[in-house]
């Protein structure tokens, strides 16, 4: 399946396994890469030391190309960029952030660059500052989300920017990934589907709840923090959280403290009624654990299946 996105990076199929804090390691990047995809290490809440660890073992698991995110909030993100630029992934993500001083010394050290963009305005800044690729979140993704919906992104981006797009937000089967196609995007970024993959570290506990999930079971808290709203499923942590935050009683330092956390506490220590179950809408297609290659080889079978079926609309 040939795209500007796998030409670009140079893989066999579309899809990017998104960034996920406390989930995507080096074990599930290197897996969704062998498979033909490309996988991404999250550096949300990790060192330094660790990020160049993770990309080393990475190396040593996959000779094909994968990326790193660098979540523009960490207050050690410059030193995880040097790290980055020191060990050269093929790629990297940015996100939580405004992306243009990263562009310039990345792609000098030959790592293409694919800010995530939540709106037309900055789509079309990161554009002209020459990233190579841009991916679009819609508010039905897991964790931190923007405000718009993802149709609704592709629907105004789209058409604005010439550059690879890549579309992200409650996409988890290979029918997103065909329509994302048609409608003109050159792949999709995946962070929930992989969540259940075999080589995907997150504690049992949490994809035992995903998968026992329906359609109705996440929400969305934080969206009066002022950091923006996180998708989890719902449990007692969000029905706290969610009663403080409209209670109009609590600061938002307050709020930031109650929620601290709480990610790692799900996806480490698998806390799923005080801890944070991030994911993303596509809930009841998310019914089993799988190798990454199965689940990739799956995703490309059901967008041809897609793909092909459409010709008879025309």
């Amino acid at each position: 399946m040939n795209t500007k996105l796998t030409e670009l990076l140079h893989i066999k199929y579309p899809i990017i396994q998104g960034a996920m804090a406390w989930t995507s390691e080096h074990k599930l990047a290197a897996a969704v890469a062998n498979a033909g995809a490309t996988g991404v290490i999250a550096c949300g809440g990790r060192s330094t030391e660790w990020v160049r660890e993770e990309i080393q073992q990475c190396k040593a698991l996959t000779d094909k190309p994968f990326g790193v995110n660098i979540m523009l909030m960490a207050p050690n993100k410059d030193e995880i960029l040097q790290v980055i630029l020191e060990e050269k992934p093929a790629f990297v993500t940015l996100g939580a952030g405004n992306p243009v001083p990263y562009i310039k010394p990345l792609q000098e050290a030959g790592i293409k660059v694919i800010p995530v963009i939540p709106n037309v305005k900055l789509a079309k800044r990161v554009a002209d500052a020459g990233a190579d690729a841009i991916i679009i979140e819609g508010q039905e993704a897991g964790g931190h989300i923007g405000t718009q919906g993802t149709m609704p992104l592709m629907e105004n981006i789209l058409p604005e920017v010439s550059i690879p797009v890549i579309v992200a937000g409650g996409i988890v089967d290979g029918r997103g990934l065909a329509a994302a196609l048609t409608m003109g995007a050159e792949g999709v970024q995946m962070g929930s589907r992989f969540i259940l993959a075999e080589e995907c570290t997150m504690h049992l506990n949490c994809k035992n709840a995903i998968i026992r999930a329906t359609d109705t079971d996440s929400i969305v808290t934080g969206l009066t923090s002022g950091h923006g709203g996180v998708r989890s499923l719902k449990n007692e942590f969000t029905e706290k959280y969610l009663a403080a935050e409209f209670s109009k009683t609590v600061t938002r330092e307050e709020l930031t403290n109650m929620s601290k956390g709480t990610n790692k506490l799900a996806a480490i220590d698998g806390d799923i009624v005080n801890g944070a179950v991030q994911c993303g809408q596509g809930l009841n297609r998310l019914t089993k654990i799988e190798p990454a290659k199965t689940i990739v080889d799956s995703i490309i079978a059901e967008a041809v299946e897609a793909i092909t079926a459409a010709q008879r609309f025309i």
